[in-house]
């Protein structure tokens, strides 16, 4: 039975992601940071899908720590076939962790970082897909990564009004995912493993929005009742993971399961090794 790695899965869109995964026969592992959100998601999956078999993962992703952690639990179980990384929070710029870094950052792009470079090793020669959940190549044009100051440490750089410049630094992570793809892809060519970024589209009840203030609330408020449910938002990545249309393809951005062009600022290759450097040195990794 195929194996599949869910993270952000208590609820939203990867919690219809993992859905998804189940109902096509896969054992699914569940990851999020507290206990009883997982079990309630599992049970709520189970009922829509009598038999699925589901593993929980407890893991703040928030904390570089705990990604590693999981990375050694995750390599000591079977390989998985399948990796989603969709976790992902809008946090304030002085959102800072234990660890010294904005909780955005790690989150959204370097926890994905560690755990998927983590996890190539123990798939060694293996047929898997791992995919990245993004965001709109076209609403993120204008929010290119600043490689100088990946932790969001000046927000007056986020512009104005300060309410929303916990969605500037957000989008930055997420134009950050699609430029890891592309990192990520070109190390791997040659071998049985892809990558690729997804964006679910503007989905409501995903939580993301839930600590918005001033215009980022108001912003909010206005597209949420318009704005289709997770299980909508799930479509293009569990086709990603499982169809045979995408066997084989790598390095590439979806929405709605067509492939989109992203903004020059995330294809420049220059641009994709200085930052995937720059996780590197913020992961304890090799470059």
């Amino acid at each position: 039975m195929a194996r599949a790695v869910v993270t952000g899965a208590s609820s939203g869109i990867g919690e219809m992601i993992a859905r998804g995964l189940a109902e096509r026969g896969h054992t699914v592992v569940l990851v999020g940071r507290s206990e009883r959100r997982l079990a309630h998601a599992r049970d709520r999956i189970r009922a829509a899908a009598p038999g699925a078999d589901l593993l929980l993962e407890r893991a703040d992703l928030s904390l570089l720590a705990e990604v590693r952690e999981l990375a050694k639990r995750l390599a000591d179980a079977p390989a998985p076939d399948v990796v989603v990384s969709n976790a992902a929070v809008i946090a304030p710029p002085g959102d800072v962790t234990a660890e010294g870094l904005h909780r955005g950052l790690v989150t959204n792009h370097l926890a994905p970082y560690l755990l998927l470079r983590s996890l190539v090793r123990s798939i060694g020669d293996r047929a898997a897909r791992f995919v990245v959940v993004g965001a709109s190549p076209r609403g993120l044009a204008r929010t290119p990564v600043d490689l100088d100051d990946l932790n969001a440490r000046d927000p007056a750089a986020l512009g104005r009004p300060a309410s929303f410049r916990p969605f500037i630094a957000y989008a930055r992570t997420k134009n950050m995912n699609t430029m890891f793809v592309y990192a990520l892809a070109r190390r791997l060519a040659g071998s049985r493993i892809t990558v690729n970024g997804a964006h679910p589209g503007i989905i409501r009840d995903t939580g993301l929005g839930r600590d918005a203030r001033g215009a980022l609330k108001v912003f909010g408020a206005v597209l949420g009742p318009f704005s289709p449910r997770p299980a909508a938002g799930a479509d293009t990545p569990v086709w990603l993971a499982t169809s045979a249309e995408a066997e084989g393809v790598s390095g590439r951005f979806f929405v709605r399961r067509k492939e989109v062009p992203t903004a020059p600022h995330t294809t420049d290759p220059g641009r994709c090794e200085r930052l995937w450097a720059e996780s590197a040195r913020l992961t304890s990794l090799p470059v």
